[in-house]
Parts: structure tokens; sequence; C-alpha cells
């Protein structure tokens, strides 16, 4: 199994982010040390109460950190962006990272961030087709003219591609099942969502598996899983550690209406924590975590990405939970 980290890039709002920065840099040196896949970020503008780093150039400074790991956004909001800009960052990201990108991108959520960008919500999906439709033609056509709804070009000539041929693998973020066969037919991968229960993930890789075969597409080389992990010397301790700033995180949720994107039956955020994080969220010791990430190997996922820290976490137990997990977990699942 491929094992990926996510960095907490996510702070408070408006507090100076810079000792942040080295912190991420300090995580992936030791993402690196223990021999992770990847490190990934995440991205959302607007994102009071807390804020974030933008990914591209937060994976412009870490490629240098990063070793043979993989870079990846996870996700990056195409549906709010231009397919022409995001075409050349990417392509730029990817040179400077060495051909080593992974290139995740979704629809996005939140009301604000529709609204600041001047995009229809009710729109996201059309947008989000044509977009990576075209951002693919961009990377491996020599002329592109493209006529859609929310895009228009005519006689293009790209001039820069990615260094990855023909492109960064695409992982596609997907919630519910009109999503992961969009996954299934537009990506290279499927970004399995890391809230979902694992019943509903069961279901879900039907879904996607089923939709492959309908666009006549063999079983990809990643098949991919986020799930928030924390480890400590057993669940009880693991729970009253992560407690505050994982409870504090699905508060943010809530607030920002994330439990209204969830797949029917695993919709409901506000529940008590101990119940929430059941089947969801791997919290225990680091053999009750393997085990617990082996489960989902068994359903055909062979790529996971660990999402580790959160805001409220100190940063000394956000550390002692990566090296938990780089001594004693990942090395089960290799």
């Amino acid at each position: 199994m491929k094992v990926g980290l996510c960095l907490g890039t996510e702070m408070p709002a408006r507090i100076p982010m810079v000792e942040r920065l080295k912190v991420l840099i300090e995580h992936t040196h030791m993402a690196r040390e223990y021999g992770f896949d990847s490190v990934q970020v995440g991205q959302h503008y607007l994102h009071y109460p807390l804020q974030m780093l933008q990914p591209i150039p937060l994976l412009g400074r870490l490629a240098a950190e990063s070793g043979d790991m993989d870079l990846g956004t996870c996700i990056m909001l195409l549906t709010l962006l231009h397919p022409v800009d995001v075409a050349e960052q990417i392509a730029t990201l990817d040179t400077i990272a060495g051909g080593r990108l992974v290139f995740g991108v979704g629809l996005g959520y939140l009301e604000q961030e529709f609204h600041a960008f001047g995009v229809d919500k009710r729109q996201r999906v059309s947008r989000f087709e044509e977009s990576l439709t075209l951002i693919k033609r961009l990377w491996t056509e020599d002329e592109v003219s493209f006529e859609g709804k929310h895009f228009n070009v005519h006689g293009l000539r790209p001039s820069h591609r990615p260094l990855r041929k023909p492109h960064p693998p695409i992982w596609i973020a997907a919630n519910n099942d009109p999503a992961v066969r969009r996954a299934a037919r537009m990506g290279d991968a499927w970004y399995a969502n890391p809230h979902a229960t694992y019943q509903t993930i069961m279901n879900q890789m039907r879904v996607y598996k089923a939709a492959l075969a309908e666009h006549g597409k063999p079983e990809p080389a990643d098949v991919v899983l986020m799930r928030e992990i924390y480890v400590a010397k057993d669940r009880k301790t693991a729970i009253e550690e992560c407690r505050p700033g994982l409870g504090r995180r699905f508060d943010v949720y809530v607030e920002h209406g994330q439990d209204g994107e969830m797949p029917p039956g695993d919709d409901d955020f506000k529940i008590g924590f101990e119940d929430l994080i059941r089947d969801r969220l791997i919290v225990g010791s680091p053999d009750e975590c393997a085990a617990e990430l082996v489960r989902y190997a068994e359903l055909g996922f062979n790529y996971i990405v660990l999402d580790f820290h959160w805001p409220g976490l100190p940063e000394e137990l956000s550390i002692k939970n990566l090296k938990l997990i780089g001594e004693q977990v990942l090395p089960e699942l290799r």
C-alpha cells in the first residue's frame, strides 16, 4: 500500500503563518525520512474562522524538501478557477517538482467561495467538467479550440506542458455516487471522501468499479482514500488527546455546511464525538490504526492519504502522532 501525508495547512484566521511554514517544512522532512510516498496540501479561500496557505506556491517551496516523494493537491478547487491559468500553473509546478506532481481536484462546496469568485454554484458540475476537459487538451494537443457553456477558446497553441507525460495523474474527489461515476469517467483515480463511513465507502467502491467497466477503463494504478488519523498508546488516550482539535474541525465543517454535501446516511456530524469518529476516522493504538487501514486495503484501496493535524491540536501532539504513524503504523502497511 502506498501512503501519503496531508500536511496541516489550516490555522486560525489572521495570525502570521511564517512559523507554520517552518513546521510544514519539518513535517515534510519527517515524511521523507519515514518513507511516505507523497505529501499533499488542500485548498480553500476565505476560510474564516481558519486560513490556509495556497497549494501552488506552498508545494513549490516544499519541492526542494521532498526528496523522491510525490507532491499533491488535495484538493484544488477547479470550479472556481480559469482552466488556462490552472493548466500553466500546474505545468510549472510539475516542472519544479521534477515530474512528481499529483493533480487532485474537486468541485468545492463553500458558498462564500463561489460568491467571491462570481461563480454560480448551481453550475459547478458543468463548469468542472469543461475546465478539466480543456486542461487535459491544453496539456496534450498542439492546437486547441473549445466551445462550451463556460469557456470558449479558439486556435490556442499551448507552449508549456507538464514534465510528466501525458500529464500529472488526475485524482478526482467525490462525495456522492454521481461524483464517483464522474471520477471513473474523467479521472485517473477516485479520491474517496475522508469523512464517509466504512459502509458508504464499501458501497461506493462497487459504484466506482461498475462505472470503470461501463466506460471500458481498466482499474487505475492508484485507488485513493483519505482518512483522518490519530495514534496514541491506546484508544482511550487517543480520543482524549485528539478531541479538542478534531472536534473543532467538525464544528467548522458544520458551520460551513459540509455535512450537507455528504452521501445519504452520512450527513449528520452533530452527534457525540465518539459516535462521530466510529467507523469514519482512524483513532487508537498503532495496532488498532493499522488494522483499520488494512480494512480499506481489503476493499481495493491501494493508496491512503493520512490527515494527522488540525487547528487546536498542540504541535507536540501533532509531532507525536506523526512519529507513531511513521514508526509503528507505516511499516505494517508495506
